[in-house]
């Protein structure tokens, strides 16, 4: 039996993003983990509206594991916001056997990017939009990175053994059954070739412009300390963009996957993940459910921007 383990207490923020004193200028926001095939978050994202008519909406990744529920979502939303900008999660990734579109690995993700260049939605393998509204210039970078196995738990030297001790523990990603890395010989592989394009990318910023860097899984391995399993850490980022944020002079970091939404300070950087999760996770928290967050700039708790 395969599952996905989540879960963890949302911790306080000690700073926001917000626009408090500011008006109705245009917003920088980020949603992530719409999983619209529940018909409770397809009402959620059909009720999401910008706050102006200038507001970019990024969206990292998990709209949904069906190309034409993915489809449906980004329409929807490009036809609200001045600009989306989308990265892939892994649901996108995966290859469900009852969805008409059977492509597997680069060829369902390019496949995935040809949508979205037909709906005016910015993707990975754009040139990065430079954000000029408040607190800008800054270049909104959307990331596709995978995983690696690299999140290991104590006492796990290679993948395998890493991938023993999830087993042993019941935590076994559903990737591992639907998300194909073809034409790469493994998920990490694959990881591995993004990694090298992503950061030849990031590169080419120029040096005196900072960034917002969007990905579906943490940069960091910090967030996903508090999981409740943490074996499933395996499935949720890469030791090797650890030093991306500081590197790439990141304003911000956005992220999902986890279904922890939260603000974590890591090395000076603000990482802010912004997932809406399943009905079940959301259902409890207090709050708009799917209320995009503003992620930059960001103020401090009581201040005004």
């Amino acid at each position: 039996m395969s599952y996905e383990v989540r879960g963890g207490p949302a911790v306080p923020a000690g700073a926001r993003a917000g626009n408090s004193g500011r008006g109705s200028g245009p917003r920088l926001v980020a949603v992530s983990d719409l999983h619209v095939r529940y018909a409770e978050n397809r009402s959620v994202v059909e009720r999401l509206r910008p706050e102006s008519d200038e507001d970019w909406l990024l969206v990292a990744g998990d709209v949904g594991e069906y190309v034409a529920d993915v489809r449906w979502a980004l329409d929807l939303l490009a036809g609200r916001f001045a600009k989306v900008v989308w990265t892939p999660g892994n649901h996108e990734l995966w290859t469900p056997p009852d969805d008409p579109v059977q492509l597997r690995g680069e060829e369902r993700y390019e496949h995935l990017v040809r949508l979205c260049r037909e709906l005016g939605v910015v993707t990975p393998e754009d040139p990065f939009p430079l954000w000029e509204g408040p607190g800008g210039p800054v270049a909104i970078a959307p990331l596709f990175v995978l995983y690696d196995y690299s999140f290991r738990p104590a006492g796990a030297r290679s993948k395998e053994s890493a991938l023993e001790i999830a087993e042993q523990a019941g935590v076994v990603c559903t990737d591992e059954f639907l998300l194909h890395p073809d034409p790469h010989p493994s998920r990490d592989a694959w990881c591995r070739a993004r990694l090298r394009t992503t950061e030849a990318r990031l590169a080419e910023v120029p040096a005196e412009l900072p960034t917002v860097l969007v990905n579906h899984y943490p940069l960091v391995r910090e967030p996903t300390r508090v999981l409740w399993h943490p074996e499933f850490a395996l499935w949720c980022g890469t030791e090797a963009t650890a030093d991306w944020p500081r590197r790439f002079r990141a304003s911000a970091v956005v992220y999902g996957h986890l279904h922890i939404p939260r603000l974590v300070w890591w090395e000076g950087v603000p990482h802010q993940e912004v997932s809406l999760g399943y009905p079940r996770e959301w259902r409890s928290r207090p709050g708009t459910p799917g209320r995009p967050v503003e992620v930059f700039p960001l103020v401090p708790d009581g201040a005004c921007a």
